[in-house]
């Protein structure tokens, strides 16, 4: 925990991170919750204190400290590890603030339970289910209808008193005032219950009995079944009292077996001096401790973890009836990584997708869906028509494309006009190239209507760039603002050309383009055009053999080029086979004639070697001495180049290097590039 995030400029809330990253260094063993006597406290939980702030719950095979939570093992799927996992489901995404669900790497998924993630995670639970014993939900969802019915009831109430006062003024008019009251006292004050006693800063305290409970209700036995429900949960009364740093740390000096006020994990750590900065620090601790209340004040502890007759009535998890469950908070953001979808599971997503208004984010990679794509766009297209749809991304990635990356692109795009990113990425075609379906119609000739697309990402499976195909796409897609290509092959000379007119017709905001394993050799007249277009702020050709046939008159007119360009403020040239004299040559970008700016250049994997990289940088520090010192140019990038081949000259040119802006490398094993060496010898 002594370590400082990376980005912690972009943290909002720095006691919602803290208790992030504590549930989850406790739930993979990294904190040793034991080890601290503050913490080892059987009426403190840690994890199901802390879960409230989690944000993105990640589900894959280790998730040892899950017992806690759950009271069961999540590794197998017999039905009472199915209610465990329903119960963590319910706390984490109803009950919680988890934004993000990730499954990865489930080779064989059992379909009855990835159902019933899938089903959780877009909101959906049944009250009646196997998790909950005569058909009543969790002490959670007990406390919010409790407060609903007691809203309700003195709604009506009020509505009562109001008829009864307009059809009988004058008996109101004989009424005292303690009567008029009477009928509003009633419903104001409820069914008045015991107080509930907080027994962890009292030092007489002594342990609430697991068999007994001190809300209204009655005892509730637990069983072992019910572990979860027999671990004591710290309660407070409704009344927010000011704490008190000093009280608190004598209250726990007094009785070190017992942790003060849960809530106060984050202040406890920290020790805020909130007599200074009582305002705002006060407004912050009772938002978050009246949250946290809803959270730690469920009772009786959990829901019952069910038995036979909840089976009966519930039937098996994951097969639940979306109209017989109840809606839920829904998280905005699900991904599937290396989970095979059957044709069945596909049906259910898109029936989720249809009516999941809160889904922001999509992400299916290595997911076996070939035609079952087309099932999901269905769901998709459903969900685009309901007015509060807040659907913007969509990532589909998998080994064989079923269809034309452009047909499917299209579709999406026809169905799916309110997208911000699309991202499509195949690794091979279809295995059977004649099971490879007939173009579509419906998607290769629908017209496009007009989309809110920002960012277009295609990865072809080595599939020929047909502009004809793109070039609807980019007329629909006027607010396009970063388009990658990679892995395309280009048909004709006259492709590249063509996309390029069409780019500078159709979309006046595009700032990023990006070719990445596109061959580019013969095309270095296109390659310059691009490099001089006005409007794009960030270039890069990855992997695109830039330099495999040309001569050093090419690579000067590149640098010419990007000499005279004002607007471009990166270029990213990696694997591109510079090697130590074309790096040496391209300092020039920021020689004292030039009006470049310049800011970022990747040279990653490129045949660098240490004296070159010395020599470059005595380059640059020559540049800046003719500049007076300034210069545009923030940071270099040098992953996977030659740089172990002589350590003390690499030292000594990053030395130099970081005095003038930021180095970006690794420690890159050059042996494993000796084919390539002997390529450019």
């Amino acid at each position: 925990m002594k370590t400082r995030p990376p980005n912690s400029e972009s943290i909002t809330c720095w006691r919602k991170k803290f208790l992030e990253t504590f549930f989850s260094n406790v739930l993979h063993g990294v904190l040793d919750v034991s080890s601290d006597w503050r913490l080892h406290d059987r009426h403190f939980s840690p994890l199901l204190h802390s879960s409230l702030h989690v944000s993105q719950l990640t589900l894959c095979n280790m998730l040892q400290g899950a017992v806690e939570l759950t009271a069961e093992h999540l590794l197998s799927c017999d039905q009472p590890i199915r209610r465990s996992l329903v119960l963590l489901l319910h706390r984490l995404i109803h009950h919680g603030s988890v934004s993000q669900v990730s499954m990865c790497s489930w080779p064989v998924p059992d379909t009855v339970l990835l159902i019933l993630i899938l089903t959780m995670s877009a909101g959906f639970w049944r009250s009646g289910n196997a998790l909950a014993c005569h058909g009543s939900p969790c002490g959670l969802c007990r406390e919010e209808d409790k407060a609903q019915s007691q809203q309700s009831a003195q709604e009506g109430a009020e509505r009562g008193c109001n008829a009864e006062r307009d059809g009988s003024g004058v008996e109101n008019h004989k009424r005292s005032p303690k009567e008029a009251d009477a009928c509003m006292t009633s419903v104001l004050s409820g069914p008045r219950s015991p107080p509930v006693q907080n027994p962890v800063c009292e030092e007489t305290s002594s342990e609430v009995p697991c068999g007994h409970s001190s809300i209204q209700g009655g005892s509730s036995p637990c069983s072992s079944s019910e572990q979860l429900s027999c671990h004591p949960i710290p309660r407070k009364t409704r009344r927010w009292q000011k704490p008190a740093v000093g009280r608190k740390r004598r209250c726990l000096r007094r009785s070190r077996g017992h942790y003060a006020d849960p809530e106060d994990l984050y202040d406890f750590v920290f020790t805020v001096a909130r007599e200074d900065n009582s305002g705002l620090l006060e407004k912050n601790r009772t938002t978050e401790g009246e949250n946290t209340e809803n959270w730690t004040s469920s009772s009786p502890g959990s829901p019952c973890t069910g038995h036979a007759g909840c089976k009966k009535r519930g039937g098996p998890a994951g097969t639940l009836s979306l109209k017989a469950a109840h809606r839920f908070r829904s998280v905005s953001t699900l991904e599937l990584f290396s989970i095979p979808l059957t044709g069945e599971t596909c049906r259910t997503l898109s029936n989720l997708l249809s009516s999941w208004v809160s889904l922001e984010n999509l992400i299916l990679s290595y997911n076996g869906l070939n035609a079952n794509i087309s099932c999901i766009l269905s769901g998709l297209r459903a969900l685009s028509q309901h007015p509060e749809c807040r659907f913007r991304v969509l990532r589909v990635s998998d080994m064989f494309s079923h269809m034309p990356c452009m047909e499917l692109v299209c579709c999406t795009l026809s169905a799916l006009p309110q997208l911000h990113t699309l991202s499509v990425s195949f690794d091979l075609k279809n295995q059977l190239e004649g099971s490879r379906p007939e173009a579509s119609p419906s998607c290769s000739e629908a017209e496009i209507p007009e989309s809110c697309l920002e960012v277009l990402e295609i990865r072809f499976p080595r599939e020929p760039l047909h502009t004809a195909l793109l070039l609807p796409v980019l007329k629909a897609s006027k607010s396009l603002q970063q388009l990658s290509l990679d892995s395309a092959t280009l048909p004709c000379p006259q492709e590249l050309g063509l996309l390029l007119e069409v780019l500078r017709e159709c979309t006046p905001n595009l700032k990023k383009l990006s070719f990445h394993d596109v061959n580019l050799a013969e095309h270095q007249k296109e390659v310059l055009l691009l490099l001089q277009d006005p409007g794009l702020q960030e270039i890069t050709f990855s992997f695109c053999r830039l330099f495999e046939s040309s001569t050093d008159e090419f690579l000067s007119e590149i640098i010419n080029t990007v000499k005279r360009n004002s607007s471009l403020k990166s270029l990213k040239l990696p694997g591109n086979r510079l090697g130590n004299h074309r790096l040496v040559a391209l300092a020039d970008i920021f020689s004292e004639d030039s009006s470049s700016s310049l800011c970022q250049l990747d040279v990653s994997s490129n045949c660098i070697k240490p004296d070159g990289l010395l020599e470059f940088t005595k380059k640059l520090e020559g540049h800046i001495q003719q500049r007076g010192g300034q210069l545009p140019f923030t940071q270099l990038r040098l992953f996977q180049n030659w740089l172990d081949q002589d350590a003390e000259t690499a030292q000594e040119a990053l030395r130099r290097l970081r005095a003038m802006c930021s180095v970006v490398n690794d420690a890159w094993d050059s042996s494993q590039a000796f084919a390539d060496y002997i390529s450019v010898m």
